[in-house]
């Protein structure tokens, strides 16, 4: 009883908290479902007069991003060809080189997943023109399967450091007993740790679409017109809007970005912590 009075201000400050914190999307919910005279006229914290859904269709299929008027429906395509392989690959890389790293051990593999974790520090600008000649040279330039090269070298240090520090948990003499049982070594990853893996590929998988679907710079400096991921069509869309602004059309927009995220993290949020924990104690 005596805690009460001290949980009811927490819980009051949490709130208030959550209400800055919300405050941003409240507005662009609120705006994107108004005639873009009620937000001109300085209305814009206040709900709509009259709700129209034509701001999100416009955003969707009409709204002048590119050359020709089509929407950002192309851009969100595009995304999503990028993010899907992106994340696959990377995931399941990162799980191979964790399984190796920490079950098959060899000289110089403590030097080597060094390496590797030096590429989580290492800034987006650094790699800018490497990366272009790179791509060049592959022949990627300017296509949706160069952005997914892209990020899959740049995600493969992120998911190599999750799976190797969970594996390191994983008791190694299921392992070993397998091999004595005759297992190989895909036969083990498959049947054993991957079955296992589910908290921390929940981990991976959330980081590396996150920070994949919400890239700008490699989607700027690595795409044409038509390889565009959602994020530069948007900044474009922004950008290139001519005469009156249509801050509806924005925000419907902006909103459409982001829904992505959002679904992924309430889908699966509840076991974002529970996987990076899962792996920092044996036992």
């Amino acid at each position: 009883m005596t805690l009460r009075p001290a949980r009811i201000l927490l819980y009051a400050i949490l709130g208030l908290f959550c209400l800055y914190y919300l405050l941003p999307l409240y507005v662009m919910l609120v705006n994107s479902v108004k005639p873009l005279q009620e937000i001109t006229s300085g209305g814009m914290m206040e709900l709509p007069q009259v709700w129209t859904l034509a701001p999100w269709h416009n955003a969707w299929s009409q709204a002048q991003v590119g050359v020709e008027a089509t929407g950002l429906k192309p851009y969100f395509l595009n995304s999503l060809l990028m993010v899907v392989p992106a994340v696959t690959i990377a995931t399941v890389l990162g799980a191979l080189n964790g399984y190796v790293l920490t079950k098959w051990r060899f000289r110089g593999d403590t030097i080597l997943f060094g390496l590797m974790l030096f590429g989580c520090f290492i800034p987006f600008q650094i790699v800018l023109i490497p990366m272009a000649r790179s791509l060049g040279f592959l022949n990627l330039s300017g296509t949706v399967g160069g952005l997914i090269f892209v990020h899959v070298v740049y995600g493969i240090s992120f998911s190599t450091l999750y799976f190797r520090n969970y594996y390191s948990a994983f008791p190694t003499e299921l392992v070993r007993a397998a091999e004595i049982d005759g297992a190989g070594f895909f036969t083990i990853f498959w049947r054993i740790l991957v079955p296992n893996s589910g908290p921390i590929a929940v981990v991976c998988v959330i980081w590396l679409f996150t920070n994949i679907w919400n890239d700008f710079l490699f989607g700027a400096s690595f795409s044409d017109f038509s390889s565009q991921p959602m994020t530069v069509a948007l900044n474009n869309l922004v950008q290139s809007s001519t005469g009156e602004k249509e801050y509806n059309v924005h925000f419907a927009g902006a909103i459409m970005a982001a829904l992505p995220t959002l679904f992924v993290y309430i889908v699966a949020g509840r076991f974002f912590v529970r996987g990076l924990m899962s792996g920092s104690v044996k036992g």
